[in-house]
C-alpha cells in the first residue's frame, strides 16, 4: 500500500487545515488508518486513529481535530481545527492490520510528511 498526505502548509492560531491521505489500496476499509506527528527534536506521536466505526484521538487534540474517512476514494482525511503552535509538526498517515495497537512493528505502511506549521 502507498500512501501520499498532503494538505499541510501555514496557518494562524485558532484557524483551520485538513490533511488528507491517498492509498492506492482499493480496500482501504480492511486497514485501520491513523495520523501521526513529530515536532523538531521530538519523538513521533499518534495523532488520531480510525477503524470501522472506532476512533482514537491524543488528549492533546480531542475536539480540535477529527479524522475521518472516504473508503469509496481511498482516502484518509484530518481535519484541524482551533490551531496551536504546538501542532506544529510534519503529519504523517499510516495504514496497519485491523487490530494494530503497536505501530513500531508489524506490517505497516507509512506515507511520506506533510508540513503543518503553526504562527501565533
Amino acid at each position: 500500500v502507498q500512501l501520499q498526505a498532503s494538505g499541510g502548509g501555514l496557518a494562524q492560531a485558532g484557524g483551520s487545515l485538513r490533511l488528507s491521505c491517498a492509498a492506492s489500496t482499493r480496500t482501504l476499509s480492511a486497514y485501520k488508518m491513523a495520523w501521526f506527528r513529530q515536532a523538531p527534536g521530538k519523538e513521533r506521536t499518534l495523532v488520531a486513529a480510525s477503524m470501522w466505526t472506532d476512533t482514537y484521538y491524543a488528549d492533546s487534540v480531542k475536539g480540535r481535530f477529527t479524522i475521518s474517512r472516504d473508503n469509496a476514494k481511498n482516502t484518509l482525511y484530518l481535519q484541524m481545527n482551533s490551531l496551536k503552535p504546538e501542532d506544529t509538526a510534519v503529519y504523517s498517515c499510516a495504514a496497519g492490520p485491523p487490530a494494530t495497537i503497536n505501530w513500531s512493528t508489524g506490517h505497516i505502511y507509512w506515507g511520506q510528511g506533510t508540513q503543518v506549521t503553526v504562527s501565533s
